[in-house]
């Protein structure tokens, strides 16, 4: 039997990262306040999750001025879309699994 459960990558153990991830996999890009309303969190809890994800290097921030105002966008990164699918893999893969 393959352990399967050591392929699963921890940074998306968490609900939110693994939320942030999942829009991101299918958008090119979303911007700050679609990205919170989206997943219904906080400010400062998005921002939290967002940093350990772009720490890892699996999503990418954008930071620039439209007018007065700051308009921040996330993307993922070639890395992170390489992490994120090998952790899909790992969870069909043990959602295949049979003793």
């Amino acid at each position: 039997m393959k352990n399967y459960i050591h392929k699963l990558n921890k940074a998306f153990e968490n609900r939110v990262r693994l939320g942030i991830m999942s829009i991101l996999m299918v958008n090119d890009n979303m911007d700050f306040n679609t990205m919170k309303e989206t997943l219904e969190l906080t400010d400062g809890n998005l921002a939290s999750h967002i940093a350990a994800l772009e720490k890892e290097g699996f999503v990418h921030v954008k930071k620039e001025f439209v007018g007065k105002k700051t308009l921040t966008t996330y993307s993922v990164t070639k890395v992170g879309m390489k992490a994120f699918n090998e952790h899909l893999d790992a969870l069909e893969a043990l959602l295949k699994q049979r003793e």
